[in-house]
Parts: C-alpha cells; sequence; structure tokens
C-alpha cells in the first residue's frame, strides 16, 4: 500500500516521522524543566510551612502553658494573684494584637483576666480533659484548658491577624496563602486570590500538635498560561512546519517539474519537440537536464522516423512493382498458354491448356486485388476476386459446357495468403464440378461463422452430390489438391454428399 502512495505523501511521511524525536525532546525538556521548578517551588514551601509551623506551635503551647501554670494555682487557692499576675503578663506582650484571655470557675465566673464573648460557653461544651479548640467564624482561634478536677478552666482568644503575623516565614519571596483547619472548619490567615482559572498551586500541611489543628500553606507554582502552552505547542508547530516547508519544497523543486515533464513525455508523439521554454522553466538544473536529453532524444527519433517513413514508401513502391511485374508475368503465361491451346490438335489437350490457364487466371486475379489493396493495407477484398474468378470460369468454361455461378459473398478481407489458396481451392471444385457435366448451376456463398475473425466459404452444386465419378475423380487427380489447400487454410473442408456442398472456415482480417 505504501508504494501505491504519491511521492509527495511518502515524503511528508518520512519527514514528519524524522522529525518528531526532535519536538518530542522540545516538550520533554519543557515539562521537565516545569517539573523541576515545581519540585524546588515545594521544597522551598515545606521548609517555609514547617517555620510557621513551628512558630504558631511555640506560641500556642506557651501562652497555653501559662494558663495551666495559673489554673492549676488558682484551683488551690482562687486569692492568687502573683499566679493571675503573670498569666496577664504573658499575655500582655500579645495583647495589642487583640489577643485575650479569661480564667473562670466552676460557675463560669471570671477569675482572672477580661472575659470575651464564648468563652463561657465555650469552656463549659469543651472536653474537660484535653486541650481544646474552636475556630470563630473565620475571625480567630478559641484554645481552652482546665485543672484536674475540671472546677476552674481557662480559655483564650487569638485572632486571625495575629496568628498571620506570627506565622508569617523569614525569606520567603513568593506570595503564600496560610490557613488553620480544624477537621471541617478553616481559618484564613493569609489569602491567596486565583489569578486565572488555570492556575495551578503546591501546597502543604503540617499538625501543630494541638487538638488536631493543621496549618495548611499554598503557593501558585508555575501556571498552565500562554508561555507555558507556548513551549509546549511551538516544538509540535515547528514539527509540522518543517515537515511541510521540506515537503513543499522538494514538490516545487522536484516532483512538480518531473511530473511536468512527464506530462510532455506522454503526451509526445513521433515528430513533436518539446517546448524549449517549458523546459528552461524548470526550477532543478538537474530536471532541465534530462529535459534537454529528451529533446534531443526525439530529434534523433524523429530524424529515424522520417528515415523508416521514407523506406517505407521506397519499399511499398518496390512491392507495387513486384506485385505488378508478376501480375504482367501470369497474365503472359495465360496469353501464351491460350496461344498453344488454339494449336492443339486434340480435344482432351485444349481442354488440359484451358484447365491451366484458369488456374494462371486465379492467381493473376489475387495479385491485381492485393496490388490495389496495397495503399489502404486492408488486405484482399475476397467479393471481387471470387466475382472476378468466377467471371474468368464462365468465360474459359469447355465448349458444349454451360457454367452458370450464382454468388452470395459478404465483403471480407483476408490476407493474400488465404487469398490465393482460396482462389485456388474454388477453382479446383469448380473444374471438379464441370469435368463430365454439360450444364453446371453453382452457388457459392461467403457468410460470417460462430468465431470472431472468421468466416465459412460455402459452394455447392448438384454436380457435386457423392457417386462413384466423383469419388473416382477425387482420388485420382482433385483430392489430394484440395486436401493440401484446406491444410493451407488451417481448416477442415466438410463435403455434404446428399446435396453436394464443400464447406471450410477462414480466417478473415476484417469487413467492410
Amino acid at each position: 500500500m505504501f508504494a501505491r502512495w504519491p511521492t509527495g505523501a511518502k515524503l511528508f511521511l518520512i519527514l514528519s516521522i524524522a522529525l518528531l524525536p526532535l519536538a518530542l525532546i522540545a516538550i520533554f525538556a519543557t515539562l521537565r524543566v516545569t517539573q523541576i521548578a515545581d519540585t524546588e517551588l515545594r521544597s522551598h514551601l515545606r521548609v517555609a510551612a514547617a517555620e510557621s509551623t513551628r512558630a504558631i506551635a511555640i506560641e500556642l503551647v506557651g501562652d497555653m502553658t501559662a494558663l495551666r501554670v495559673a489554673v492549676d494555682a488558682l484551683q488551690a487557692d482562687k486569692g492568687d494573684a502573683p499566679s493571675c499576675a503573670r498569666a496577664q503578663g504573658v499575655f500582655a506582650q500579645q495583647s495589642a494584637a487583640g489577643t485575650g484571655f479569661v480564667i473562670l470557675d466552676r460557675r463560669g465566673r471570671p477569675i482572672c483576666g477580661e472575659p470575651f464573648p464564648g468563652a463561657a460557653a465555650f469552656a463549659r461544651q469543651s472536653d474537660p480533659t484535653a486541650l481544646s479548640a474552636k475556630i470563630v467564624d473565620n475571625r480567630g482561634l478559641m484554645l481552652r484548658i482546665a485543672d484536674r478536677s475540671n472546677r476552674v478552666t481557662a480559655a483564650a482568644w487569638f485572632p486571625a491577624p495575629f496568628l498571620a503575623q506570627i506565622s508569617r516565614p523569614s525569606g520567603f519571596a513568593p506570595d503564600y496563602g496560610a490557613a488553620l483547619t480544624l477537621g471541617d472548619d478553616r481559618l484564613t490567615l493569609d489569602p491567596l486570590e486565583r489569578e486565572s482559572a488555570l492556575e495551578r498551586r503546591e501546597s502543604v500541611r503540617n499538625a501543630l500538635g494541638i487538638n488536631g489543628l493543621m496549618l495548611e500553606m499554598q503557593v501558585r507554582s508555575a501556571p498552565i498560561g500562554s508561555p507555558l502552552l507556548i513551549a509546549l505547542v511551538l516544538p509540535l508547530l515547528m514539527w509540522a512546519a518543517a515537515a511541510a516547508i521540506s515537503w513543499f519544497v522538494v514538490d516545487r523543486l522536484l516532483i512538480a517539474p518531473l511530473r511536468a515533464l512527464r506530462g510532455s513525455i506522454a503526451a509526445y508523439s513521433p515528430g513533436d519537440q518539446p517546448d524549449p521554454a517549458m523546459l528552461r522553466a524548470l526550477p532543478a538544473q538537474e530536471i532541465r537536464e534530462l529535459g534537454d536529453t529528451f529533446r534531443a532524444l526525439s530529434r534523433t527519433v524523429a530524424i529515424h522516423e522520417a528515415g523508416l517513413a521514407e523506406g517505407l514508401v521506397r519499399q511499398t513502391k518496390l512491392t507495387r512493382e513486384v506485385h505488378h511485374r508478376v501480375k504482367n508475368n501470369l497474365q503472359v503465361i495465360a496469353s501464351l498458354i491460350n496461344f498453344h491451346a488454339r494449336g492443339a490438335r486434340s480435344a482432351e489437350a485444349t481442354q488440359a491448356y484451358a484447365s491451366i490457364q484458369r488456374r494462371v487466371d486465379a492467381l493473376a486475379v489475387v495479385h491485381r486485388y492485393h496490388y490495389a489493396e496495397m495503399e489502404e493495407n486492408r488486405g484482399v477484398g475476397l467479393r471481387a476476386v471470387l466475382g472476378e474468378l468466377a467471371s474468368s470460369i464462365r468465360a474459359t468454361a469447355p465448349e458444349g459446357t454451360r457454367v452458370a455461378i450464382v454468388l452470395d459473398v459478404d465483403p471480407f478481407y483476408v490476407t493474400q495468403d488465404v487469398a490465393v489458396a482460396v482462389a485456388f481451392l474454388v477453382t479446383e471444385l469448380i473444374e471438379l464440378a464441370m469435368v463430365g457435366t454439360p450444364e453446371v448451376q453453382l452457388r457459392l456463398s461467403l457468410k460470417p461463422a460462430n468465431e470472431e475473425m472468421r468466416a465459412v466459404l460455402r459452394l455447392s452444386s448438384r454436380a457435386l452430390v457423392d457417386d462413384d465419378p466423383l469419388r473416382d475423380r477425387l482420388q485420382h487427380r482433385y483430392g489430394r489438391v484440395i486436401e493440401g489447400l484446406s491444410r493451407q487454410l488451417r481448416s477442415t473442408l466438410q463435403h455434404d454428399p446428399l446435396t453436394g456442398a464443400y464447406e471450410i472456415a477462414i480466417a478473415v482480417t476484417g469487413v467492410e
């Protein structure tokens, strides 16, 4: 199937396969560079997230440790002012950022610190045996701690801006997003807005070790934008363009000129000359040289054709002259036979001369018509040959013998060899019918056969009905000649003994 493809299609396929690895290498390199950049960015993000997680965890754990110490002291002595003061001192440093705490007794009354909204309810609802956390309406974080008997509890408030400030990593240049998550609740510390629908992000989540709190940090990685798309698509475009340009150049410089030269060669006929302007317009020097070679070859062929045509004319004239001389010589022979026949001293000798003359006349008729048909080279027309042959036989019939020949001949053409054999065969059969019969009626027909380029020659007469004299003449005089002529015609001569008909199929070359 590939062998039947046009050369242009084969060339484009080969170039595409050859250049495709280069495009794939370029795409792989682009993806690899992007992957390396993502890996490097993810590594920096992990370092920054670990730093932020550590900073938040240290701050929250330290504050809650101070509250645990104060809770334990106040549980033993609710009037322990120094313990409350120490806790207030710890939170005093962050109070400007909005942090706060409160220590409550069993009834929810404040013992130390400043109450804040939701603190009492959170203290009552939380697990008394562990450090509890709660994200409040994406505004901040509440932590709760109690003594061992759960009679004194403490709650602390850390607003989102404060947590964002202490979680900010040092030396991290890219824009990032940070959020604390607790189950399905989320507290955004630093928002990271989406810049496009195709934006890609790298994210890391670290546990703070406080009641399931997680710190999640995100950064933007290289986006799937115009630069990346161009970097991915450009190698494919360059691959397709390189293959197309290569095919276009080869098609214009090689295939199209060869196609034009092929059309000129296909339209060439003997005697024509290729257009020099068309050959000069071919872009490739090698193809122009090939066209010049074909032009020189066509001139050589034209010269040889002219020589052959001249030789054919001379040969035709020579053949015409030969046939003309043969016809004249046969006519001279026929005249000589006729002259000697008039001087014969017996009727048998006269009949013998007449029989020989009829055979010579048959051969002369064939040569004359072959000579006449040579210009058109159609062959010998049997209708005219058989018609003139029948007239000649009637004219030269023996004295006292009347010959009537009815012709029904289609206009078939045959070669000279077939025409000579047919003329002799018809003459022999008519001679066979005339011997010993004073009045002979014959019917001669030539009709198409069932096979293509074949015709059936049929001669019938009551004089040819099977009897002893006919068999005797066939055995001693006419049989061998008739059999030889049928073999020359490469066919079988059929004889119907009841109707006196002879029939043979002959080869023809055409019909009018």
